[in-house]
């Protein structure tokens, strides 16, 4: 299994966006059935086809959405941070995990057994409704990488992932090695190699032995696919 490891230097981020969003009372009855929890590089939340036991609503850091072919080829489908939450598909009735969750960025999160969060689901209607906007959220963020992988140049795609992990990593600053790069992008090691520079020949990022530092975000946006506009609107549109 190849591990997205990615290491961010950046602060403590104090609440999950989905959490700040409910009403006062709502959240506190969740979170006091849960627990806060160091989520660490490469540890490994969910397995595609497995039982999901336990929801997490990060607050630092981020996990990577896997769908692998075979077993061993991988590609990763979504980003998810402080703006999200892992185990949607309880939401929805079904307790299958669909993808690999995978912890990029090591973080904190606030952890619920799936028992408890039923509970919460039936019994919060300001909870159900807030979490089934973030469903559709994450099912229009899926549409959209499709598209993105299959239409875009790995440059423009590159760009919008840099941008999506300074976004959850709350830094200019992190890193990531070719090889986690290349299996993220779904491209050869030859393309990042070759993206990056593009990039870094345009003063937009410095990379050097993993080291990523953005150094103009604005020309980065500029750099980046369309797709990270639509997906940053589509949560917009939904959660706020």
């Amino acid at each position: 299994m190849t591990h997205f490891a990615t290491r961010t230097a950046r602060p403590l981020v104090a609440i999950n966006r989905l959490l700040a969003g409910l009403p006062d009372a709502d959240r506190r009855r969740l979170l006091g059935r849960s627990r806060s929890i160091e989520l660490g590089t490469a540890d490994v939340l969910y397995e595609p086809g497995e039982r999901i036991r336990d929801v997490y609503f990060p607050t630092g850091g981020s996990v990577s959405l896997i769908a692998t072919i075979h077993g061993h080829e991988q590609l990763q489908v979504g980003l998810v941070g402080d703006e999200g939450m892992l185990g949607t598909p309880l939401v929805l009735g079904v307790a299958i995990a669909p993808s690999l969750a995978l912890v990029q960025d090591a973080g904190t999160a606030w952890q619920i057994d799936a028992g408890s969060f039923r509970e919460e689901l039936k019994r919060s209607t300001a909870l159900r409704g807030r979490l089934q906007r973030y469903v559709y959220v994450v099912m229009c963020q899926s549409s959209q990488t499709v598209v993105c992988t299959r239409f875009h140049v790995v440059e423009a795609r590159l760009a919008r992932w840099l941008l999506m992990t300074r976004d959850r990593a709350h830094s200019d600053h992190f890193h990531s090695t070719h090889e986690s790069l290349a299996s993220i992008l779904g491209v050869r090691r030859a393309g990042v190699t070759h993206a990056a520079g593009s990039l870094q020949q345009q003063k937009l990022i410095r990379y050097s032995r993993g080291d990523i530092t953005i150094l103009d975000r604005r020309g980065l946006e500029a750099s980046a696919c369309a797709c990270y506009f639509a997906n940053q609107n589509a949560y917009a549109r939904a959660m706020n």
